[in-house]
């Protein structure tokens, strides 16, 4: 009989109000002004206020799919306004676009039900490769102005996007439509405070918006949660001080990403994706090719005026270490400031960007004329670069400029490091060898970005000498085989109780199971299951939650199942289910849903006991990195944690850190950034939160190169081993030697021709022997089957293969979700012909097992991390 841990209380739980109000604070201090006139915060704190535009009561909370959370409820602009104070009067207009809005989306999910039964697959299927289209807005009439009765407006541009599907250059997606284009021209000469509020996931043309002369404010609200709206309420009247800074560049012209041309369905070819720019990409690309963005990467304004002052700088083979005293200069608002320390390395045998990113740090709130001096520290060998030629990490002669702004195209030239020799910082294999490499682009003839007085700055900064001597290298001892173990217990069965007791070791237990016990162990609960009632519905006892671990050694060795969760935003679970008494899920339901609904209705009439499971939606990822707050990001994680905990979740798949390496990939709102630093700092933090509750732990996801969404299951990635190391596994790096997740999820895609999830040295060299990660790596779900049936692939011509199960074990892939028969029936077949190590398979059981026994599955569970002595952050931040 399933036991189910959701509440039968319907009331709003003090956890559910706790979090709301601690999320709405959060998520305002993201939010990045783009421009102001002085026009925010709103002088007057209520009145008549204007509202228009799609998100205006359709505010977007956060993307669709596996990053959606069900939520309770969520409050969008209009109440938030409402609730702080003001009376909105443009809801004639509001009214017309909610019915056109309603029309729209009926049409299109009786259109995609209709096509979805056709093929018999679920709706919610189809929608991740048709998502939804917003309707044509209803044009604002001179009427509506009149009728206001205010001299302020605010429009709220909103998209969203998901998995399944990346966005695409066109108008209502990345580009504006006319429709939007016209009333925002009007809307900005009828009033006479005009604000722009874009609730975007990513990444749009701001092109229009920056020639319109009337738009007083231009506000990066992105998408913010549940609570949302009386987030963006509590910023504009300034209840909450926004200080946030872009973590990705907004160009002038789409075209003027290094990857455009060739992303995703951009060139008709969802194939094979050429990663051609290398490690030119985002501020690295822009800075480098000196082209002007709209807005640089880590831009923002605050609403006061700061002065950055370098006080000292020092360095020896260890460490950079940067003292800057930050002073608010204005005479009105408090505010905090970002101070974003980049370097500059020598241009010799390796080409390099301008400059990188190395360390930042932000500020307490300052109140005007108040000071503080940010000591920040970073690893100087951390601006080596990778040489494949060398197979090594290396510094090159030369001099190393140390700059510091608070945005890439800000920083000032503050000291200059020489150093004499060429240092071997690290020395590794080359591991991702291409049978068709791709040629990186080269700067050769480049004039790079530059301002007046880099060149004198550059003279007359002090140098500090440092001495080759002085540096070690680290040389990565590699740990091929793993040899099977023997059991040497024979006459006695080993429980995971006895193992937690110290009375026997994991070893000694794992060697004790038979290969059809570690097959059924390394493949999740959903085996048997149709694919369509698998998807977002696997688990047996936390209904919507992704899959569990077996359980078929729960009753003779009390190996206890883990229970996978959804959401880098947030939980999602089914928020309403009924059982019967004897455990038996009465109502059909999932954790997808639609219009805050159930796709599959659970009604009230039906008999049985009624269970909720409402979490929190926290801000997306790429507005918690807007925070460039380390602390804030912790505590965004401490509270899915503490929902983890009551719901009975232990691995969190989330955060999702692939970087932003364009502007259209479908789920880069799950994501972080463009720079590998700032997104691996960002998912060490949520880590830390998380993972500060005992027997709790997060899945950083997708590993590696996992940047588009088109043909998502079966597309390559071709990337140079330089470029790989430097930008795109890079963040895993840093968040696993800095917070070490409970677990890894490999990507669906290839990389330079092998499936990452069938990559052992990927998942294996490179994470557990270079990096000396210690939980279990998970595929995502459905690598091992076909998929086309269930996205509508139904006929299509694939040039890859779906990945092999017995070499996911191989690779180190230690649980295959969300698990079916093959994926077991295969395992075995290959321990008993050979194919498959016993010793892998042994390896895999164990690191599921190690996870298991320190989970809070059983009494006495710490805190993951604690196993660990040594955590620093890669940067370190001190206030004085």
């Amino acid at each position: 009989m399933a036991k189910f841990y959701a509440t039968t209380k319907n009331d709003v739980s003090n956890r559910e109000i706790e979090h709301m109000i601690r999320v709405r604070k959060l998520a305002a201090e993201c939010m990045v002004l783009l421009e102001n006139d002085g026009v925010l915060p709103f002088k007057k704190k209520i009145g008549n206020i204007a509202l228009y535009g799609n998100g205006a009561r359709k505010t977007i909370k956060g993307g669709t799919g596996s990053g959606d959370v069900n939520s309770r409820s969520v409050v969008n602009i209009e109440q938030g306004l409402e609730a702080v104070g003001y009376t909105v009067t443009s809801k004639k207009w509001i009214e017309r676009y909610e019915k056109i809005y309603h029309n729209a989306f009926t049409q299109y999910w009786t259109k995609l039900e209709k096509d979805a039964k056709e093929v018999g697959v679920p709706a919610f299927a189809l929608r991740m490769s048709n998502p939804f289209s917003e309707p044509p807005l209803p044009m604002v009439k001179e009427s509506d102005v009149e009728s206001a009765d205010t001299n302020t407006a605010i429009y709220v541009l909103a998209r969203n996007s998901g998995e399944g599907a990346d966005r695409s250059e066109k108008e209502g997606d990345y580009l504006l439509t006319e429709d939007e284009k016209s009333i925002i021209i009007y809307l900005s000469e009828k009033f006479e405070q005009f604000i722009v509020l874009l609730n975007v996931g990513g990444v749009i043309d701001t092109k229009v918006l920056k020639s319109i002369p009337g738009i007083n404010a231009l506000v990066l609200i992105s998408q913010s949660g549940n609570i949302g709206g009386y987030a963006v309420a509590d910023m504009l009247v300034g209840a909450t001080i926004p200080s946030g800074k872009l973590t990705a560049t907004w160009a002038e012209n789409y075209n003027e990403y290094s990857s455009s041309e060739g992303f995703s369905s951009n060139d008709g070819n969802t194939d094979d994706e050429y990663y051609t720019e290398g490690i030119f990409t985002g501020y690295r690309y822009f800075d480098t090719f000196n082209i002007t963005p709209s807005y640089c990467f880590g831009y923002g304004l605050a609403l006061t005026t700061f002065q950055i002052q370098v006080e000292d700088v020092k360095a020896d083979s260890n460490e950079v270490t940067v003292a800057v005293k930050v002073t608010n200069t204005g005479s009105e608002n408090p505010g905090r400031e970002v101070v974003q320390i980049y370097s500059s390395a020598p241009q010799e045998h390796l080409e390099k960007p301008y400059q990188e990113l190395s360390a930042f740090g932000k500020t307490s709130m300052l109140k005007p004329g108040d000071s503080e001096t940010l000591i920040i520290s970073f690893k100087t060998t951390s601006m080596a670069s990778y040489s494949e030629e060398k197979s090594a990490w290396i510094m090159e002669a030369g001099s190393y400029y140390i700059r510091v702004g608070n945005s890439s195209r800000s920083t000032k030239v503050v000291a200059k490091i020489n150093l004499d020799k060429e240092v071997m910082t690290e020395k590794v294999m080359n591991l991702f060898k291409d049978e068709n490499p791709v040629k990186d682009m080269s700067i050769s003839g480049i004039q790079s970005y530059s301002y007046d007085g880099e060149v004198s700055e550059k003279e007359g900064a002090p140098v500090i000498t440092l001495s080759s001597v002085d540096f070690s290298c680290n040389i990565i001892e590699y740990h091929p085989a793993n040899d099977a173990l023997i059991d040497m217990n024979a006459n006695h069965k080993i429980t995971m109780d006895e193992v937690i007791s110290g009375k026997y070791t994991l070893d000694e237990l794992t060697a004790q199971l038979t290969v059809e016990e570690m097959a059924n162990l390394c493949c999740g609960t959903a085996k048997g299951l149709e694919i369509m009632s698998a998807v977002g519905s696997s688990s047996i006892t936390v209904p919507g939650a992704a899959g569990d671990t077996t359980t078929i050694m729960k009753e003779d060795r009390n190996i206890n199942e883990v229970i996978l969760a959804d959401g880098p935003a947030g939980l999602r679970l089914v928020p309403h289910f009924v059982a019967s008494d004897d455990g038996v899920i009465l109502s059909e339901s999932s954790a997808f849903t639609t219009e805050g609904k159930d796709i599959r209705k659970v009604g009230e009439e039906i008999e049985g006991t009624h269970y909720y499971q409402y979490c929190t939606a926290i801000p997306i990822a790429t507005l918690l990195a807007s925070s460039w707050d380390m602390e804030l990001i912790e505590e965004c994680g401490y509270i899915v944690g503490k929902e983890m905990q009551e719901m009975h979740v232990t691995l969190w798949l989330a955060p999702g850190m692939n970087n932003h390496r364009n502007p259209l990939c479908g789920r880069n709102f799950e994501y972080y950034s463009e720079d590998p630093l700032l997104s691996g700092m960002c998912a060490a933090a949520s880590t830390k939160g998380a993972q500060s509750i005992a027997g709790i732990g997060t899945t950083i996801k997708h590993f590696a190169a996992n940047n588009q969404e088109n043909n998502r299951f079966l597309s390559c990635s071709h990337v140079s081993e330089r470029a790989l190391r430097e930008i795109y596994i890079k963040s895993f790096e840093i968040a696993i030697k800095t917070a070490q997740p409970m677990s890894i999820m490999s990507s669906y895609n290839l990389l330079n021709g092998i499936h990452t999830a069938n990559s052992r040295d990927l998942l294996t060299t490179v994470a557990r022997n270079e990096w000396g990660f210690a939980g279990i790596v998970m595929t995502d779900w459905f690598t091992t089957q076909n998929m086309d049936m269930l996205f509508g692939g139904v006929g299509k011509k694939n040039k890859y293969d779906i990945s092999s199960p017995t070499m996911c074990i191989y690779a180190g892939n230690d649980l295959i979700m969300p698990g079916s028969d093959n994926d077991i029936d295969s395992i075995i077949a290959g321990v008993q012909s050979g194919e498959l190590n016993l010793g892998d398979l042994q390896a895999c059981a164990k690191h599921i097992l190690n996870i298991i026994m320190r989970s809070h599955q059983y009494k006495g569970a710490k805190p993951y991390s604690e196993q660990f002595t040594e955590l620093p952050y890669a940067v370190n931040v001190k206030k004085q």
